[in-house]
């Protein structure tokens, strides 16, 4: 089974482009949607003796939880200690239910594959990129997003040349869904070619 890392920085289409993979049958996880799950269930107690003012109705708020964040960016340290475990829990147990059912590619969706060394758990790194104007239009295209919270944002992650340079293979979400979609069907028969042929990446 062959474990594909799909990741790229805010804006650049990762969630559009992991939606294509899913389109053609492999199976993805979804970093940023289990977190949201933990949120509401299994982190609830760690996330309410760290970060209490981010809890409402027993549930943790992510509006609160980023106001919180981005008023003292040292606690991102205190969050990922209690969060990370939790996150590569479910993606073990992801991984070894889609090996039972026989899949031969599955995609990781990890945000931060780079910024916590998650491209050593993968055999093959996919990036999502476009234009950096076209990435900032579409993220302050965003609900409650500011110029200052996307440089937060930005801050935080590997940049985007040096994720291109380390990836596998790149998916120009620039160049509009068809053109997206037309790179990942490449991608798909790239890698089931090199996993029969043996040469892996």
């Amino acid at each position: 089974m062959i474990v594909v890392g799909l990741t790229g920085s805010i804006g650049m289409g990762k969630s559009t482009t992991a939606s294509f993979f899913v389109e053609r049958g492999i199976p993805v996880n979804d970093a940023d949607k289990v977190v949201h799950e933990l949120y509401n269930s299994e982190a609830v107690p760690a996330m309410s003796a760290r970060f209490p003012e981010a809890i409402r109705d027993g549930v943790v708020n992510r509006d609160l939880l980023s106001q919180t964040l981005a008023k003292n960016p040292a606690k991102f340290k205190e969050l990922e200690a209690i969060i990370h475990p939790l996150v590569r829990a479910r993606e073990r147990r992801f991984l070894e239910d889609q090996k039972d059912a026989g899949a031969d590619i599955v995609v990781l969706d990890i945000p931060l594959l780079f910024e916590t060394g998650g491209e050593d758990r993968v055999d093959v790194i996919v990036v999502a990129s476009c234009a950096p104007e076209i990435q900032r239009a579409r993220v302050l295209d965003r609900p409650g997003m500011t110029p200052e919270k996307f440089q937060m944002i930005l801050s935080r992650q590997v940049p985007d040349s040096v994720k291109r340079e380390r990836a596998h293979y790149i998916v120009d979400t620039g160049l509009g869904y068809d053109e997206a979609r037309r790179q990942v069907d490449e991608i798909i028969a790239a890698i089931r070619a090199a996993a029969t042929d043996g040469t892996g990446k």
